[in-house]
């Protein structure tokens, strides 16, 4: 079992900043890539900032400068510190892993609960 869990979420004001932290724990062989991916209201879920185990990033237009994601190999942890943060960035923040549990084994998915970003004033 794999498990992803997310913290950091909260209620900031337009302008303000946020650190997201997601932690995958449990039987793990080696964690290919690790993401954040957030949900606004009634719309599809979308990609923000992914981050391969070669150090690769990839973010999505709307937040490229303003959020960054790193990652502790260590800990199995990566981070999403948000900056100027815009009433648009309101949505439900999860956190994805792409995870190999055994030797040779297939790459897997595996999300987090979701953690809820409010911008408001």
């Amino acid at each position: 079992q794999v498990q992803v869990v997310e913290s950091g979420g909260g209620l900031v004001q337009p302008g303000g900043s946020l650190r997201l932290s997601c932690a995958a724990s449990g039987s793990i062989f080696r964690i290919d890539r690790m993401g954040w991916y957030r949900q606004p209201p009634g719309k599809e879920r979308e990609l923000v900032a992914v981050l391969d185990s070669d150090g690769r990033t990839n973010y999505a237009d709307s937040v490229k400068g303003r959020f960054a994601i790193s990652r502790d190999n260590a800990k199995n942890t990566i981070h999403l510190q948000m900056n100027s943060l815009k009433p648009e960035d309101t949505a439900a923040y999860y956190c994805n892993a792409g995870v190999v549990v055994v030797r040779f084994g297939a790459l897997r998915n595996y999300w987090g609960q979701g953690t809820q970003v409010t911008v408001s004033s």
